[in-house]
């Protein structure tokens, strides 16, 4: 992966293999604070124009903003539902966008030239890839990584395109850190249930990015092939968004993904 600046708009990620992905950051945009700049999440009362003006400068700096009307961005629940996008027909397209406006915190598509793009502001982002066989694109809460949302994506992964777990790479993108997330005793408790590599301790700081990479590992993603970026959104504010650090009102950044 790299980082990479294209008319002010920064991602770190790829565009040089047949999936073209990354991770947004939130400058070069034109979103007004407290939304400033690129702010894509069309549900926290930012302007809906400059909404649909930062998603062009994303496809845009991924060379792809021709595919502005295939584009997909499910409405995210924190749930672990898992969509499938298996081809990229305008009606097709329409229904699919009909069913993730009911919720999906997952997508997996194998289809070529279907952006799929999904925003964040602490949760943790990752994007799934097999070759040039299909990606998925996973928002993983805390909710969302209790249910392995990272691993029933990855499953689906492998279901839709034929290949095996250890084919697949997963690049976990930047999110609120594990000495960051501060939780109750309870949900501390139920994590280390759950997870081994969660301890109860008193400071009760939750790793959800150790948890997605248990996940992973435990259906037989390879650990060389788990890519954390560790890059946190509440100590890097300038170049992301944080819900916590920003009291509530901030926009959100966001992983996309597209088979050229």
């Amino acid at each position: 992966m790299e980082r990479f600046t294209v008319d002010g708009v920064t991602l770190v990620g790829s565009r040089d293999a047949d999936i073209a992905f990354g991770f947004t950051e939130r400058t070069g945009g034109v979103s007004k604070p407290p939304y400033a700049s690129l702010n894509l999440g069309s549900h926290v009362g930012d302007d809906l124009e400059a909404v649909q003006h930062n998603r062009l400068l994303v496809l845009r700096a991924l060379g792809v903003e021709n595919l502005y009307n295939a584009l997909i961005i499910p409405n995210q629940v924190h749930g672990d539902d898992v969509v499938a996008v298996r081809n990229s027909g305008a009606g097709y397209l329409e229904s699919i966008r009909e069913r993730v406006a009911q919720g999906a915190d997952a997508i997996v598509c194998t289809a070529r030239q279907v952006p799929v793009m999904l925003c964040f502001a602490d949760c943790v982002p990752v994007i799934l890839t097999c070759g040039n066989n299909g990606f998925a694109v996973v928002h993983s809460g805390w909710k969302g990584t209790y249910a392995r949302i990272a691993a029933k994506a990855a499953r689906a992964l492998c279901e839709e395109t034929g290949v095996d777990p250890s084919a697949i790479s997963a690049y976990i993108g930047p999110h609120i850190q594990g000495d960051e997330y501060q939780v109750s005793d309870d949900l501390m408790h139920k994590f280390s249930l759950q997870f081994d590599t969660i301890a109860e301790t008193a400071s009760r700081l939750l790793d959800l990015s150790a948890c997605i990479r248990q996940s992973l590992e435990e259906i037989g993603v390879p650990p060389c092939a788990i890519h954390d970026l560790r890059l946190s959104t509440v100590r890097l504010n300038d170049r992301f968004f944080s819900y916590r650090a920003e009291n509530g009102t901030c926009g959100r950044h966001a992983a996309i993904a597209v088979a050229l």
